[in-house]
């Protein structure tokens, strides 16, 4: 298949019809996060089980996305897009219909298979079909379904949330993932070459552990705290298992996950720097309508609303970013946005009790700003040194460790959130000036604590950012040693 024929026929349908399965996977990601309080009442569970709807969905992301390396060899791309789609429908009618938590979970699980194939099928698709000199545009448009969902999530799931059934937010998504399948079936063609390598069943052993065993300790470590002996043993045996499956990787003759891709030094400087602003951008999402609805009492609605226009104007700016990446590279654009994130991030760490609507939504509005400068120009920047060979192992790599840093870094933001909270609330009862019997008094305690809490995790957040600034000055443009070509796969 010939670049001119691909370039007038053949991408248009390929593009759109990913675009349209990221945009309902991602929509389905975030609509949850403002109806959660809402969940728990009805389903009748708490803070640290209903985060598992979230934190369940990263998870099974970052397991299954390693293995879409070996699916994306092993499968054509059509099958393996319509497998994607297809789990994701199905996912989400268990989850319309579940008449109580645990099925419920289980549909989240099953979607979550949906889009652990789907985002790394994306980048390798848009990586094969455009040309160096395009790939910034190309993954620009991709930036954009991944912004407008998280634009668009909050505010509807507020609205829904307020009016009807959380149910009805899994009735919405259910006739769009269907549509993504049966444009999908009608558009996809199959643009990767397909072998047969070995499945590496040693290695999504040892990842599913590592992975799974880190998340599962720092989100407990909220509630029990980091002395409890599950926290400790999940620690102990995430970490040993993560240890085993680097072993594995790069001792196996047909690794689950191409480690080698780290031997690319931009590459891996433009990972590192993505984890970071990964676990950045997740600790505002998720700490920012704690504060908003539990110490500003305003309604979920408003707290979607307040992030709407952070959400547009980041989805406004992916394809413009794109287009400015291919013409100067990376660098500037992300000394640029992380200069902004972080004197916003810095600022979201001096929220008051009186802060108010308009000041919020200022600062985060510029900080998203900031952020649309950031994540897919420097992906970009690191993939486009990959030779040809490489590019589904480069992708799965990144796309894991962004799924894996959102959910650490969320459950390590909150965590650190709540235990500085409790300490602080503990601190102010014991110094005397406190009555306990008064109610009044102790739930102004209480809102003081959270808020105590939530600028101390923004404080570690501006840090993480900082160091994320420093590192960017380092990246610089380069260019694959192999020029990949499209070929026509039967």
């Amino acid at each position: 298949m010939s670049n001119a024929v691909t370039n007038t026929l053949r991408r248009g349908p390929i593009v759109a019809s990913l675009l349209i399965a990221a945009f309902v996977a991602l929509l389905a990601q975030t609509l949850l996060n403002v109806a959660l309080p809402s969940m728990m009442k009805d389903l009748n569970v708490n803070e640290n089980t209903i985060q598992w709807l979230i934190n369940g969905y990263m998870l099974v992301n970052g397991v299954l996305v390693p293995v879409s390396a070996f699916l994306i060899s092993r499968f054509t791309t059509r099958n393996l897009f319509l497998l994607a789609a297809g789990f994701f429908a199905l996912g989400t009618i268990i989850c319309a219909f579940a008449p109580g938590f645990s099925l419920l979970l289980t549909g989240r699980l099953v979607q979550a298979v949906g889009a652990g194939i789907l985002m790394p099928l994306m980048s390798i698709v848009f990586l094969t079909i455009f040309p160096v000199a395009e790939r910034g545009k190309a993954m620009g448009l991709m930036g954009l379904a991944m912004i407008c969902a998280p634009a668009i999530g909050p505010t509807l799931s507020g609205w829904v949330v307020e009016h009807h059934s959380w149910r009805v937010l899994f009735y919405i998504i259910l006739p769009l993932s269907l549509i993504a399948f049966i444009f999908g079936a009608v558009s996809m063609k199959n643009v990767i070459k397909t072998s047969t390598p070995k499945f590496d069943v040693l290695g999504v052993i040892f990842s599913t552990l590592g992975f799974g065993g880190l998340l599962y300790g720092f989100s407990d470590a909220g509630s029990d705290g980091w002395g409890s002996t599950t926290v400790v043993t999940c620690l102990i045996v995430g970490t040993i298992s993560l240890i085993l499956f680097v072993w594995r990787e790069l001792t196996a003759e047909k690794p689950l996950l191409e480690l080698r891709v780290f031997k690319y030094s931009m590459f891996s400087l433009t990972t590192v720097i993505n984890v970071i602003i990964t676990m950045a951008m997740f600790s505002a999402m998720v700490l920012l309508p704690i504060f908003l609805q539990n110490i500003r009492g305003f309604s979920p609605l408003d707290s979607g609303l307040l992030l709407l226009p952070g959400a547009i104007l980041m989805g406004i700016m992916s394809p413009v970013t794109g287009i400015i990446f291919d013409k100067i590279g990376g660098r500037w654009l992300a000394v640029i946005g992380l200069t902004i994130t972080t004197i916003t991030t810095y600022e979201f760490s001096h929220l008051t009790v009186d802060s108010t609507y308009s000041h919020l939504m200022l600062i985060y509005t510029l900080r998203m700003f900031g952020m649309s400068m950031l994540m897919m120009p420097i992906q970009t920047a690191g993939l486009n040194q990959l030779p040809r060979r490489l590019n589904a192992h480069g992708s799965a790599m990144s796309q894991t460790l962004r799924n894996v840093a959102g959910a650490l870094g969320t459950a390590l933001l909150v965590t650190i959130m709540t235990n500085t909270a409790t300490s602080r609330a503990k601190d102010l009862v014991v110094s005397g000036k406190i009555d306990p019997k008064d109610a009044a008094a102790m739930a102004d305690v209480t809102h003081h604590a959270t808020v105590y809490g939530i600028n101390f995790s923004f404080e570690i957040a501006t840090w993480m950012t900082l160091i994320a600034l420093v590192l960017a000055f380092f990246i610089r443009k380069t260019s694959p040693t192999e020029e990949p070509t499209v070929e026509k796969v039967a």
